[in-house]
Order: C-alpha cells, then sequence, then structure tokens
C-alpha cells in the first residue's frame, strides 16, 4: 500500500469531462466565460468552477479584454499542456516523455493549393504584422500569411529589428493595410489578435475558419522616458514570443485542413 504511484496532477485535471471538453474549446480559439457556456452548454458556475481548475493547474491561462474590461478571454497554455503532457508520459514510461517540436516541416517545393491566412489587429503596426511574418517563415512554399488592421498606423519602430535580430525575417518594407481592402477576399483563416478587432470583423467570402487570440497591444507602453522605453521593448517582446509559440502550434492545424482539402479535390 505504500508504494502506491502517485499520479500526475495532469491526469487529475484532465480526467474531468468537462474540463477536457473546455480545453478542446479553448484549443482553438480564446474564449470569453458566456462563449463557453453556450458551446458546452453548462451553467456558468460550473464552467466558472472548472476554469478556476484548469488555471491553478497552469493549463489555462487568463486576460482583461482591451475591448471590454469586464470580459475575460481565456487561453489555453499550449507550452504548459505540452509539458504536463509530457510529464505524465515520463511517469508511465521513460520512452513516452519525448515531445515532438509541434513546427510542421513542408518543403520547399510550391505546392498547388496554398493555406491562405490574414491576421487582424487595430493598426497593423505590431502584432498583426509580426504573426503573419512568422507564419510566412515557418510555412515558407504552402502557407500565404496577410495581415491588416481597422485603424493602420505605421510599423512599430521596434518591429523590424527585433524580427531580423531573432528570427532572421526581414519586414522592413511593411506596408499598414486596411481590413476594408481586403473584405473581398478568400482566406481558409481570419485570426484577430485584437478583442476590438473581433467585435467588429467583416464578413468574408468563403467563409473562412474565425480564430481569436486575445493578444495584448505592445505599441500601448508609453514610449517616453527610457523606463518607459524598457517596458515598450519588454511588451514587444513579450508578445513576439507569445505570438511565435502560437504559430508554431497553428502550423500542424494548417496542415491538416491542407491535407482534408487535398482529399477532397482528389475523391
Amino acid at each position: 500500500m505504500g508504494n502506491e504511484p502517485v499520479i500526475p496532477p495532469a491526469v487529475r485535471l484532465l480526467a474531468e469531462p468537462l474540463r477536457w471538453r473546455l480545453l478542446g474549446e479553448l484549443a482553438g480559439c480564446d474564449r470569453r466565460v458566456s462563449e463557453l457556456v453556450v458551446a458546452l452548454g453548462a451553467p456558468q458556475n460550473l464552467v466558472s468552477y472548472h476554469l478556476r481548475r484548469l488555471r491553478t493547474g497552469g493549463l489555462v491561462t487568463a486576460r482583461r479584454s482591451s475591448f471590454d474590461a469586464r470580459e475575460t478571454y481565456y487561453q489555453l497554455d499550449l507550452t504548459s499542456c505540452a509539458d504536463a503532457l509530457a510529464a505524465t508520459g515520463a511517469a508511465l514510461h521513460p520512452a513516452l516523455a519525448l515531445r515532438p517540436d509541434p513546427t510542421v516541416t513542408v518543403g520547399a517545393r510550391p505546392v498547388r493549393r496554398r493555406v491562405r491566412v490574414l491576421f487582424l489587429c487595430t493598426g497593423n503596426s505590431a502584432r498583426s504584422p509580426i504573426a503573419a511574418a512568422l507564419l510566412r517563415h515557418h510555412g515558407r512554399a504552402w502557407v500565404d500569411a496577410a495581415s491588416a488592421g481597422s485603424h493602420p498606423k505605421p510599423l512599430h519602430p521596434g518591429v523590424a529589428p527585433l524580427l531580423r535580430e531573432h528570427y532572421g525575417i526581414d519586414l522592413a518594407d511593411h506596408q499598414p493595410t486596411h481590413l476594408d481592402t481586403l473584405t473581398g477576399r478568400r482566406f481558409d483563416y481570419v485570426i484577430s489578435l485584437c478583442d476590438k478587432v473581433r467585435e467588429i470583423c467583416p464578413d468574408f467570402p468563403g467563409p473562412p475558419e474565425l480564430v481569436h487570440w486575445s493578444i495584448p497591444d505592445p505599441a500601448r507602453i508609453a514610449a517616453g522616458d527610457r523606463a518607459d522605453r524598457r517596458a515598450g521593448d519588454a511588451a514587444l517582446h513579450g508578445v513576439a514570443g507569445e505570438l511565435h509559440t502560437r504559430i508554431r502550434y497553428l502550423l500542424p492545424v494548417l496542415a491538416a485542413s491542407r491535407k482534408r482539402e487535398k482529399e477532397k479535390e482528389e475523391s
């Protein structure tokens, strides 16, 4: 009796059916409690309780909406989930601790059907151009990534140096694009990075898969004195790091989508 194995905390969290369904909903899109209540058909107090358990367990994070501060967006912490699942595997057998990189590697040869992704934010000055540049960089020959804003502004002065230094990406020629100029184009995925833009996102032909990532605007950090500039630099690096993680985990989703489309065309 004294040698009973210790059950990993992640197993206890994930074994509850409603919590598993919550994680499934958050895996594809950041959501508010009201949206999770509708999606799961469960009472709000029950959804809130299980969200608290998932947050305490480190699998879910929360961020106040920049559109309505009374609302909160919940997000799946992909890295923490991957680590928790890897630790769970290791507890069962050492060989199961291995975790593959989520980035999908695709050959450089052009493909017939590229996945089209549009990233949206307010200014098209930091979040959306960073996301599009990272996806183009990792997707290369099989992804078309564009970005736009509802109120375009010049590129944040720290974006181009950051992408060049940390990711080897040249974005010096970025031109801000207004959302309205792209409403007639077809996209497979439209990903809003700003809570405000999510509320006013127009309809696109197709329709595309709509995804929301609640990402803070680094440009809102003041750029006055030295302390403010340091805070602004830290905010920008934090946003770029979060977007890089999300893009890496998005790639397998896009690859699966492309595979399904190819199978449809061939059937």
